[in-house]
């Protein structure tokens, strides 16, 4: 979702209407689907099977002495503890702006995306084609460090305040294309295993904000109207 739609989607009042969960719920059946799409090509077509391990290998060939520790470290910033902790950050600013809401979106976004996607790696394994020496395990999709970065990527963009949101936003999606890559040449996920868990971080995302969206219309928030005003301001 772009700056503006999360801006609409935090503060429906200030676009003259009250904004329903249809919208990132349309989007959230739209990720189940590329979900579903994007496996049955890549486990059961054999052309797009192929071309999954051609683009890794393509990719692969970058690493090298100079790329492999840089790479290394960007994959490393998820590595579990320090995932939390940057999980746990995001949530503690949404409950010092007074948006427990917004908190609780965040622990749910950030814990079951990489969750579900290592819950949904052995129901989804399948032999990968090999096009080099790379061997990447059967049990791979979706990629669970893919699905972590971009969480906390739109997390933060929904933590961020107005001002802030269009550079949050670019910054998250510098870091999530960046870890996105690194994993291929690290020759640690199929390209189809990045998007899939890609697809899966916005899902969730997309749910949290319908259960938001619906949350706000039932119960207005206090401290989101006393926000508004004063942004309005």
């Amino acid at each position: 979702m772009s700056a503006s739609a999360y801006s609409a989607t935090l503060h429906p009042r200030r676009q003259g209407r009250a904004a329903g969960p249809g919208a990132p719920l349309g989007v959230a059946l739209l990720c189940a689907l590329g979900l579903v799409l994007v496996w049955v090509l890549a486990a059961l077509v054999p052309a797009t099977h192929l071309r999954d391990a051609v683009l890794l290998r393509d990719v692969a060939k970058l690493n090298g002495p100079g790329v492999d520790p840089v790479v290394r470290f960007v994959v490393h910033l998820l590595d579990p503890q320090l995932f939390v902790l940057w999980a746990v950050a995001l949530a503690a600013i949404a409950l010092a702006q007074q948006r427990s809401r917004v908190a609780l979106a965040v622990a749910g976004v950030t814990g079951l995306a990489p969750l579900s996607a290592e819950l949904l790696k052995p129901l989804t394994a399948h032999a990968h084609a090999r096009d080099g020496s790379f061997m990447v395990s059967a049990a791979s999709w979706p990629s669970g460090h893919a699905a972590a970065a971009l969480a906390l990527a739109l997390s933060a963009v929904l933590v961020a305040r107005p001002p802030w949101r269009a550079l949050v936003a670019c910054v998250g999606a510098l870091y999530t294309l960046a870890v996105a890559v690194s994993l291929l040449i690290l020759s640690e996920h199929m390209p189809s295993d990045v998007l899939g868990g890609l697809l899966l971080a916005t899902l969730w995302m997309a749910l949290a904000v319908a259960a938001l969206r619906a949350a706000e219309t039932r119960w207005p928030s206090p401290s989101e109207q006393r926000h508004d005003h004063t942004e309005e301001v």
